[in-house]
């Protein structure tokens, strides 16, 4: 099978249609934060060793075309004109009809012809007469900046294959930009929606589905300590873990000592990694869970050199960010494992926007006077603590019951529940890492959370008091 990060003989000079090799860092404003990072490391990591798959992007100025061709950008600004996101009903009424009305619309027709093209010539680079499977990810020009995550605002599709596929996809895309967590998030840190454009990165797949895939971070997600890479893992695709539908695998290697030659693996937690996300063939959807068998649960996904070669591709990145932004960059990365060639590959890399802001002459400590029963314990989210009323949510419409203040106890949460998560005091969740969803927002909201306790919803009763430690 030829290497996924084969690039394209031949350039598109479009501007709709931009291949990874015509692309910079320095090119947000064209192809999202998502897009520019990715390409900046097949233009600068790949002498080093970082393998990522090839691909080309949609560009902003697409977006823009499509919303001007069919009048959406009117039809936007007026739905939003009494938009309230405190008022949860307001939002997803104002969210349902920008995302139905972007639906409804047809794309140009030449930026239709303009992506099919693009696609069949990365088909035709990988040598094959049949049509390749992509991922189709969002990228918004504001999205993965220094001091925004916009974690799991915008969508992301696996296994895409076809013209009708990748179109249908490609406008879904576009209206992610509008889901209710992307428009409370973005009036929330101040963004002008009319200023934010989406552009998508249409990517080779990587045969995780057969192998395994996860989530880095290039230091520690709770305290903040830079010396470390954290590295959580599961069989699959990546989605799983970064919805925290699975405990995954976890590895802390030391940075230092990995540098000069060692293999400093410091801590190693087998997760149970239940299920795993996998190609739907011959189905309805694009990818589905099965169940992951006891004797692969039982050992880790990834082998101990695996490990440290993600944990070196994590410091050569972060070294990167870090002399082009002059100044520690910590980075967030998503990484997969091609099961037919056993080749690893960076599929995303963003900065860190949590410690990397922090204010460096100020510590903050807590400490728990009193101890009691433990009801649940997991995984560790932040360095708070917090105590309200148990709100034990076991479906999405049961999330108008959250009150202020209350301790959000649920299976998973989700990245459309960011406007009800603002109003916990703290969250626990059955399942998920230090890497998921619930972990990396409760840290930008500041609270205090317990992933992947496996039963705290079984354990912990609706409305009893709690103390989140």
């Amino acid at each position: 099978m030829p290497s996924l990060q084969s690039t394209s003989s031949a350039k598109v000079s479009s501007s709709v249609i931009r291949w990874f090799d015509e692309i910079s860092i320095d090119d947000v404003s064209i192809v999202g934060g998502k897009n520019a990072s990715l390409v900046e490391m097949v233009r600068e990591l790949s002498a080093q060793g970082v393998r990522v798959p090839n691909g080309f992007a949609v560009t902003a100025e697409a977006y823009r075309q499509f919303l001007g061709a069919s009048g959406l950008d009117e039809s936007i600004r007026r739905i939003l004109t009494d938009l309230d996101t405190r008022d949860v009903s307001n939002l997803r009424a104002r969210g349902k009809a920008i995302r139905r009305a972007i639906m409804a619309a047809e794309l140009p027709e030449t930026l239709g012809q303009a992506i099919i093209e693009a696609y069949d010539r990365l088909s035709s680079d990988r040598g094959g007469s049949e049509p390749v499977d992509v991922a189709v990810r969002s990228s918004a020009t504001a999205e993965d900046l220094p001091d925004a995550s916009f974690a799991g605002q915008q969508e992301t599709y696996l296994n895409v294959h076809g013209h009708a596929a990748l179109l249908d996809t490609c406008r879904r895309c576009f209206a992610s930009l509008f889901t209710d967590r992307a428009i409370s998030y973005r009036q929330d840190k101040g963004f002008d929606h009319f200023q934010i454009a989406l552009s998508i990165g249409v990517q080779l797949m990587v045969r995780s589905d057969l192998a395994a895939s996860g989530v880095m971070f290039s230091i520690d997600t709770e305290s903040g300590f830079p010396d470390v890479v954290l590295i959580n893992a599961a069989y699959g695709l990546g989605e799983n873990i970064v919805q925290g539908s699975v405990n995954p695998d976890e590895f802390v290697v030391f940075k230092p000592t990995l540098k000069t030659g060692h293999s400093p693996i410091l801590k190693r937690v087998l997760g149970n990694k239940e299920f795993k996300l996998v190609y739907d063939e011959g189905g309805g959807r694009m990818t589905r869970n099965v169940p992951v068998p006891p004797d692969d649960r039982a050992r880790f996904c990834i082998s101990d050199d695996e490990a440290l070669a993600l944990a070196r591709w994590a410091c050569i990145i972060e070294d990167h960010y870090s002399t082009k932004r002059g100044r520690p960059t910590p980075m967030d990365m998503e990484w997969a494992k091609d099961g037919v060639t056993g080749e690893l590959f960076i599929v995303q890399a963003r900065p860190e926007t949590v410690h990397s802001l922090k204010a460096r002459d100020t510590l903050e400590t807590y400490r728990l006077k009193e101890h009691s029963k433990v009801l649940v314990s997991g995984r560790s989210v932040g360095e708070k603590i917090a105590a309200g009323k148990a709100r034990v949510i076991r479906e999405v419409a049961q999330l108008h019951e959250l009150a202020q203040g209350d301790v959000l106890v649920t299976d998973k949460t989700d990245p459309d529940w960011e406007p009800f998560m603002k109003k916990a005091a703290a969250i626990v969740t059955n399942r998920g890492g230090r890497t998921c969803h619930a972990a990396i927002v409760s840290r930008e909201l500041g609270l205090p959370a317990i992933v992947g306790t496996e039963n705290g919803t079984g354990q912990i009763a609706d409305g009893q008091p709690i103390t989140v430690c």
